[in-house]
């Protein structure tokens, strides 16, 4: 079929791993395209509108938007640079003609730096290399260089995509240059090289074709569906046929096209091959749907992604204070919510249970399930999920499970704490680099060990560490791990907690809740050194008697409680226990809440697995 080239139009991705500046370099093109009018009034991370972006300072969902310069309209995909949301990457390289791989002028190439550029090269992308941070006083700028071509030799699928171009760049002072040495002002030699390396769009001849990347919602105008049009052009009112995986079709009509400029939908009346658009009035439409003419209703190749890793299950609140705090709190709700999800986040699984109440949901990572936990607790939903394990499979008769590359960047001194934590967690060491005062370790390690990793690993580094992890393979189950915390403090009577009773907690372990809160029976209040749980009453006052002393009644001072955030919380909890979630509260419990409930089940564990024993 005959192909020509829209020269107005180019179409990039930017790709990274987590904290090279993907974000912030995307800012600094949008303000100096002077597409905005008063510039004073705009702060950083602009394309980081999610409020949990911005409390976490990572990009979470993928997201357009466009700048012209020099007559070219430049389509950019913001894209997140956390494994866990590698998802995200997949869905959106087909929108693209080129990407920018951005790489730490000090870290240089890391895991997913290679996750994103073999799928870059993979989706025949046009690769643009920008060595950012160049302005940090100890940037390693050739060495970068040099991992990034390294990297390039590994991954390249044709001798063509060896021969890209590098710039230099500190995205914070939004400078770009092509020689590190030089001095920069702007970002016109990034501008430039896109127009020169990133190819035009290819146009086919015939009619409306397009594939949905994304999907977004509006109260007003509904479903909105994303995508780049591969062929043909598409009007409000015009008939169209969408075409899913399972081979079913639906006509609608459109009510209204809207293109990209800045961080603005602007609604057009026509829309043509190479163009990123977003589409109203389709009622029904998946990610991955191909939307057609009905002259020529042709499906294209769907969107494939990684499976997940992690599973856990999300039920309705069985708790005694459940639907106090939450304005959803109904299996119904909590089924349309999941199902809901799995619309736009096309990485997560969700199947039901047996149990009407209860759901399976897998998930990439802790920090894919952590994310969609707290959007849920924001928007009024309130439940319990379990903690996180491994998927794991079966092939041949040989147990199966998830391995991910682990990459740790901290001190020197913290060397031997770390691989000694590791260890326990069934890590093996594949490769050290040592530099000084600095050090770079990298693991191979179970999914299921990095299960509540992140806190102990910033505990024993003092915050002095980062790391990343990227999924590898699936290999033979490498053996049992070991519990990494002791018993619970488990209330043994509901009320409100007291400084009495909390007091006389305190001497057993550390509580996490402080006076005034509500407890139930079986709600966890605290944790103890002891490797067996402790029923304890923190509701339980002073008696009161007739006998006064000087010092007795003088005010009883406790250690200030633990608290944890969502993620320390299911990095914590055991199989026989729940975290609940309301919109105000992250509340630790057992599974079953009478004590004499949960020891006749252990009793019964205990006595399964001596006779599977003899």
């Amino acid at each position: 079929m005959a192909q020509t080239h829209r020269q107005d139009i180019r179409n990039i991705a930017i790709i990274a791993h987590v904290d090279h500046g993907k974000t912030t370099l995307v800012d600094a093109m949008l303000k100096q395209s002077k597409i905005f009018r008063d510039t004073e009034q705009i702060g950083q991370f602009i394309m980081d509108r999610n409020p949990l972006e911005r409390e976490k300072g990572i990009t979470i969902l993928a997201k357009n938007t466009a700048v012209i310069y020099r007559g070219v309209k430049i389509n950019i995909i913001d894209t997140p640079g956390h494994a866990d949301f590698s998802g995200e990457v997949e869905r959106v390289t087909n929108m693209a003609d080129g990407c920018l791989l951005l790489v730490d002028s000090v870290e240089g190439p890391m895991p997913q730096t290679k996750f994103v550029l073999r799928q870059a090269l993979e989706a025949g992308l046009k690769p643009i290399v920008v060595i950012n941070k160049i302005d940090r006083e100890n940037a390693r700028v050739d060495e970068a260089v040099s991992l990034t071509q390294d990297l390039f030799l590994e991954l390249a699928t044709s001798t063509d995509q060896l021969d890209f171009p590098v710039l230099y760049a500190s995205a914070r002072d939004g400078v770009a240059v092509t020689d590190p040495e030089a001095e920069g002002g702007d970002l016109v030699p990034l501008f430039e090289c896109i127009l020169r390396q990133v190819p035009p769009p290819a146009i086919e001849e015939g009619p409306f074709q397009m594939l949905v990347s994304n999907l977004d919602y509006d109260s007003y105008r509904g479903k909105i569906a994303i995508g780049r049009i591969l062929r043909g052009r598409v009007s409000p009112h015009d008939r169209v046929v969408t075409l899913n995986s399972e081979g079913e079709a639906a006509t609608w009509e459109i009510s209204q096209v809207f293109t990209y400029l800045g961080l603005e939908r602007l609604e057009v009346e026509e829309a043509r091959a190479g163009d990123i658009v977003a589409l109203t009035g389709l009622e029904e439409v998946r990610i991955g749907d191909t939307i057609a003419s009905p002259e020529q209703p042709q499906a294209l190749p769907g969107i494939e992604v990684g499976e997940p890793t992690l599973k856990m299950t999300f039920g309705v609140s069985t708790s005694p204070l459940a639907g106090r705090e939450g304005q959803y709190c109904t299996s119904r709700h909590l089924r349309a919510r999941l199902f809901r999800e799995l619309e736009t986040n096309i990485s997560l699984r969700v199947e039901e249970t047996g149990n009407a109440d209860v759901f399976l949901v897998c998930g990439r990572g802790e920090l894919h399930l952590a994310i969609l936990i707290e959007t849920m607790r924001r928007e009024g939903y309130e439940f319990q999920v379990s903690k996180p394990e491994a998927i794991t499979r079966t092939v041949d008769g040989v147990l199966l499970e998830p391995v991910e590359a682990l990459t740790i960047d901290t001190t020197a001194e913290y060397i031997g704490v770390v691989s000694e934590i590791l260890s326990q967690r069934r890590a093996r060491m594949v490769n050290m680099r040592n530099e000084g005062t600095s050090a770079h370790l990298e693991f191979h390690i179970p999914t299921r060990g990095l299960v509540g990793f992140r806190s102990a690993f910033l505990t024993a580094t003092r915050g002095e560490g980062v790391m990343n992890t990227l999924f590898l393979d699936y290999e033979p189950w490498a053996g049992e791990i070991a519990p990494f915390r002791g018993g619970v403090l488990v209330a043994s009577a509901g009320g409100v907690a007291v400084t009495y009773g909390l007091n006389n907690a305190q001497g057993r372990g550390i509580t996490f809740i402080e006076p005034g809160a509500q407890v139930y029976e079986g709600m966890i209040v605290g944790s103890t050194a002891h490797g067996r749980d402790i029923p304890v009453n923190v509701c339980k006052e002073k008696k009161q008697t007739n006998i006064r002393s000087s010092t007795s009644d003088i005010a009883v001072k406790l250690a200030p409680p633990v608290k944890m955030s969502l993620e320390e919380a299911l990095g914590f909890v055991n199989n026989d226990e729940l975290v609940e979630v309301t919109p105000k509260n992250i509340r630790l419990r057992k599974k079953l809440l009478i004590q004499r409930e949960r020891l006749r089940a252990s009793y019964a564990a205990r006595r399964g697995r001596d006779e599977e024993a003899d």
